[in-house]
C-alpha cells in the first residue's frame, strides 16, 4: 500500500484556511497513487490550548471536510482534530474511509509540559484498523515518547502512524524515537509533523518513514512537503520471522526483585 505523508503548514486556529491548504496536498496524494494519506496533529487549527475556540463536535466542519475529500478522492485519510463531546475536549485522530466509516483514537498522553492535560482529556485505549490489508495503529505526538502502547499493539500492527506538532527545539528526539519504535516493534512507522509556525512556536517538519528494520524510507525538510512510501505487511511478517525478538519477550519476568 502506498502511503502519503502530508507535511502541512497549518493556519493557526483557522480551520477553513487549513482545509484549503490541505486540499491540494490530498489531491496530489491521490493523483500519485497513495491509498492512505496522513496529515499532522490538529491539522485544522494547530496545537491550540483553547478548545473553547477550536474544538468541534463529532461530525463538525473538519470531520466533514475529511469525509468529503476521502469519498471524492477514493483515499483513506488520517488526521487529528480537537473534538468536544459531553462537555469534554479531546485530541482525536480520525481515520476516515472512502466509504464513510470513521475510526477514532483519542490521544492517550496529553502533553503536560505545554498544559494540554489541563484542557484536553486523555484517551483510554489503543486502536488498530485495517486499511486495505494493512493493520494501522495511530498515535498522536507525545504518545511517541511512551513505548508501552506501541508494544501492546505490536502483534496486531503492520504500520504505526504518528501525527504530530513536534517543535523544532526537540527535533532530534522526534527522529530518534520514530526509528526506535520501528526497530523495537519490527513494524513500519510513519511520522507526519507540521511545518511552519504556530502561536510563536517553530516547527521543523522532518516527517519521515522507517522500515521494520529501522531503515529510513523517506524524510522531509522543514517546508510544506508531500512524501511517499510503500508499506507491505509481508515485509513485517518476514522481519519478525527472521528476527524473532517479539516472540522472545518475557513479560512474566519484567518486574523488580527484592
Amino acid at each position: 500500500m502506498r502511503v502519503a505523508l502530508l507535511q502541512l503548514d497549518t493556519a493557526w486556529e483557522d480551520a477553513a484556511r487549513s482545509h484549503a491548504r490541505a486540499g491540494p496536498l490530498l489531491e496530489r496524494a491521490a493523483r500519485e497513487g497513495a491509498r492512505l494519506a496522513v496529515l499532522p496533529e490538529m491539522f485544522s487549527t494547530g496545537f491550540s490550548m483553547h478548545p473553547e475556540r477550536v474544538a468541534q463536535s463529532p461530525g463538525g466542519p473538519s470531520e466533514s471536510f475529511l469525509r468529503e475529500r476521502s469519498r471524492a478522492l477514493g483515499l483513506w485519510i488520517l488526521a487529528s482534530i480537537p473534538e468536544k463531546e459531553d462537555g469534554r475536549s479531546r485530541n482525536v485522530a480520525l481515520l476516515v474511509a472512502p466509504a464513510g466509516e470513521v475510526t477514532r483514537y483519542a490521544k492517550i498522553h496529553p502533553f503536560s509540559f505545554a498544559g494540554e492535560d489541563r484542557v484536553y482529556a486523555g484517551g483510554d485505549g489503543v486502536v488498530t484498523a485495517a486499511v486495505e490489508g494493512v493493520r494501522v495503529t495511530p498515535f498522536v505526538c507525545y504518545d511517541l515518547r511512551f513505548p508501552e502502547p506501541f508494544r501492546l499493539a505490536a502483534d496486531g500492527t503492520d504500520l504505526y502512524a504518528v501525527v504530530a506538532n513536534w517543535p523544532e527545539r526537540r527535533q532530534a528526539h522526534w527522529r530518534a524515537l520514530l526509528q526506535a519504535r520501528a526497530i523495537e516493534n519490527l513494524a513500519f512507522v510513519v511520522g507526519v509533523n507540521r511545518a511552519g509556525e504556530g502561536d510563536g512556536v517553530r516547527y521543523a517538519g522532518g516527517s519521515a518513514a522507517f522500515s521494520p528494520w529501522g531503515e529510513l524510507l523517506a524524510e522531509a525538510g522543514a517546508a510544506e512537503e508531500v512524501l511517499f512510501c510503500d508499506v507491505d505487511p509481508a515485509a513485517v511478517a518476514k522481519a519478525r520471522e527472521t528476527f524473532p525478538a517479539l516472540r522472545d519477550r518475557r513479560p512474566d519476568a519484567y518486574r523488580r526483585r527484592g
